[in-house]
């Protein structure tokens, strides 16, 4: 059973992503996520995540389905206009990437090429319409294809958003648009999420909570100064930090695994962001008993 079926089944899914590399690398990834085969349902490939410029998305979920892997495409509004992203997403279709995770995008001024120009021709919940169109055999302009995309898409919700409700607007937003599911950014506290399910009941669409393995307290604290709507509580932050460093691999597994078990009864799946650890995913996995 393929990611997009699970899904429509309501059946549990385990997810990863990966970052392809900043240069032309790819073998790399590709040796740490092998062994994943088999331990999670789809890979989701970020798209210059934080604005920072990398390889690929599309080449990069190519090579991983190459390789055996289920590929989510995980496209951003920010950096093509609407021309460009119609062609990328029938190019993923003809390459046989099926699934599309949809977001806006960080916006240039963060990233690492600071004088780019955003475009933002199109916000998330536009591009989700967009794949529901081309999925009938017809683009953006009403003109009609020569053979139609069969796309699953889904979106990103922040259920720590500072203020809520719009983030339940835009959610009922894009399942009109067309998201089949939803992944949540970063979680680490599984009543406030509980409370943030309860909310999203009616939206009848099934969600994946992320948990981010944190590799040291300067990522924490950089997060909670740096991401709206992350806050890394203080007792995980001191948890890290008050353990050798020869043994802190070990202890963010720990926390990572902790998290899962929490929140795997109050969700339709998880995902894993390594943030460079892809090598240590199967220790989560096996530490929460995935």
């Amino acid at each position: 059973m393929n990611f997009k079926d699970k899904i429509k089944s309501k059946n549990f899914v385990i997810t990863c992503e990966v970052g392809p590399p900043k240069g032309t690398n790819i073998y790399k990834i590709l040796d740490k996520i092998g062994y994943l085969k088999g331990r999670v349902d789809a890979i989701n490939v970020t798209d210059s995540q934080s604005s920072i410029m990398k390889l690929g998305s599309l080449a990069t979920c190519h090579l991983i389905k190459v390789r055996g892997h289920e590929p989510i495409f995980q496209i951003t509004a920010r950096d093509r206009n609407r021309l460009a992203l119609q062609s990328d997403i029938l190019s993923a279709d003809v390459l046989g990437i099926k699934n599309a995770l949809i977001l806006t995008g960080d916006h240039p001024s963060k990233g690492d090429h600071p004088q780019a120009k955003a475009v933002y021709d199109l916000d998330s919940v536009q591009l989700l319409g967009v794949v529901k169109q081309l999925n009938t055999g017809v683009d953006m302009a009403g003109n009609k294809l020569d053979g139609k995309c069969d796309i699953f898409p889904g979106a990103v919700v922040n259920p720590g958003a500072d203020f809520l409700e719009p983030e339940i607007i835009k959610m009922e937003k894009k399942v009109k648009a067309g998201a089949r599911f939803f992944q949540t950014q970063a979680v680490f506290d599984a009543k406030s999420f509980a409370d943030f399910m309860k909310k999203t009941k009616h939206i009848n669409v099934p969600i994946i909570a992320s948990v981010i393995l944190l590799k040291s307290p300067a990522m924490a604290r950089y997060m909670n100064n740096n991401v709206a709507g992350i806050k890394v509580p203080e007792k995980i932050i001191n948890e890290i930090e008050d353990t050798n460093k020869a043994d802190r691999i070990k202890k963010v597994v720990e926390i990572a695994a902790r998290l899962i078990k929490e929140l795997r009864p109050l969700c339709n799946g998880i995902h894993i962001m390594p943030v460079g650890w892809e090598s240590k995913i199967g220790l989560v996995l096996d530490a929460a008993e995935l």
